[in-house]
């Protein structure tokens, strides 16, 4: 049974901060990505980043680069999202899925999915 479990969604203020965590079991197969994958009021989901557990490979969004900083600890079976110099457009369900998509970008090739986490930046 493959479960991911996101958790670490607030509402914060502008420029605030925050730290995403997946916690991940269950994937068949070795060597997967994690992405995460943000799904913004009125907006397509979109992902934010991901990172390959073969290579370390690591993906931004042009949004996410600079802000945002993924990790994993492969002992524990997590990824971890940490937020920074938040906006109100970073607002959104946050969502941990694993897979094996050619792209990061392409959110139809993630396998699994959590139920989201839930981010508000607002003053």
């Amino acid at each position: 049974q493959v479960q991911l479990v996101e958790s670490g969604g607030d509402s914060v203020q502008p420029g605030g901060s925050l730290t995403l965590s997946c916690a991940f079991s269950g994937i068949p197969i070795p060597y997967y990505a994690i992405g995460w994958i943000r799904q913004a009021p009125g907006k397509e989901r979109e992902a934010v980043s991901a990172i390959s557990t073969a290579n370390g490979d690591i993906y931004y969004a042009d949004s996410a680069k600079g802000r945002f900083t993924i990790s994993r600890d492969s002992a524990e079976n997590m990824v971890y999202l940490q937020m920074m110099n938040l906006k109100p457009e970073d607002t959104g369900i946050y969502y941990c899925a694993g897979g094996w998509p050619s792209d990061p970008k392409l959110l139809d090739e993630y396998e699994y999915w959590g139920q989201g986490t839930q981010v508000t930046v607002s003053s």
